[in-house]
């Protein structure tokens, strides 16, 4: 998901440098919905690769159609291989230095040495490496769907269970915060989540339990008055759309993949150490930001965002 919000913008200004053209994003299932409605994107080619039918589809689709190039934001080597289904001889790419999987750039006839910090604003100068004259800093993200039963009034909304464990908040610390929001700030936690997650995530007093889509997740975004969020999807989605609210960082760099704009405050233990490995359990950098760092983060935030209206925005 954060992959896919981050190269937004990038997508939006090859469309602006190139009026005409057709834009087609190869996107896997479970995220095209973040790309309804996307006025830069004109066709969406789903990549289903549980099954042989499913590549097989995605594979006659790209060779149906002539491309002039494509462009890998991803850095990967199953995102590559794409790169390579599209039958183009222009690939653009990061250097070997900056792609996820060096081995991703000896797919590229451009490999792109891009210099910026921050995710989004490297796939800019990737995209602009193929031809877009003018960055965009869009991200237009569709309005959802409502999705079960949200409070009438202002709310907190936290992903606790999304991304990979090592990055993930203790649940017992979502209690403790849900505890000082109700008794101090009169605003509930709402814990969102897809259905699988029920039984986990309805183990949190004090919080109320929100399970959705995607569709979901991004109606609900838009209706609190604030989020709190860890290095995953659902963050990304809340900075893009200009959120309030509080982000908890540990074994991965805020400066590359920290929420976008000024919308958040970052808080990330001193003793952390940036090492981006998918370790089973929490790491200690995660557990050393407490509750009530969070909560006081937070607060300032809130108090400028109460008013029912505001949630709405």
């Amino acid at each position: 998901m954060g992959d896919i919000i981050h190269a937004l913008p990038a997508a939006a200004s090859l469309k602006l440098g190139f009026p005409g053209w057709q834009v087609t994003w190869v996107v896997e299932p479970r995220w095209a919905p973040l790309l309804q409605a996307n006025p830069f994107v004109d066709r969406v080619v789903h990549l289903d690769r549980r099954t042989g039918a499913g590549l097989a589809r995605a594979w006659r689709e790209l060779r149906a159609e002539r491309f002039d190039f494509a462009v890998d934001f991803q850095g990967l080597i199953k995102s590559a291989l794409v790169a390579c289904a599209a039958r183009t001889e222009r690939i653009y790419g990061f250097d070997r230095s900056l792609a996820r999987e060096p081995l991703a750039a000896m797919f590229y006839s451009d490999r792109v040495p891009a210099r910026s910090a921050h995710r989004v604003d490297r796939n800019l100068e990737l995209a602009a490496a193929a031809g877009a004259s003018t960055a965009l800093h869009s991200f237009p993200l569709p309005p959802g769907r409502a999705e079960g039963d949200l409070p009438a009034g202002p709310f907190v909304l936290a992903s606790p269970l999304s991304g990979w464990r090592a990055k993930q908040w203790p649940l017992e610390y979502y209690a403790r915060l849900a505890d000082r929001l109700r008794r101090e700030a009169d605003v509930p936690l709402v814990l969102n989540g897809p259905p699988g997650e029920r039984d986990e995530l309805a183990g949190v007093a004090g919080a109320v339990l929100h399970l959705s889509s995607i569709e979901g997740l991004i109606d609900a975004t838009r209706r609190a008055a604030a989020v709190v969020g860890v290095d995953s999807g659902p963050l990304h989605v809340a900075a893009a759309l200009a959120k309030p609210g509080v982000a908890i960082f540990g074994p991965t760099d805020p400066a590359q993949t920290g929420p976008y704009g000024g919308s958040f405050t970052v808080l990330r233990s001193p003793s952390a150490v940036t090492s981006y490995k998918r370790r089973t359990e929490i790491d200690p950098s995660m557990r050393a930001v407490t509750p009530d760092a969070v909560f006081d983060a937070l607060q300032p935030r809130l108090a400028r965002r109460t008013h029912p209206a505001d949630c709405l925005a």
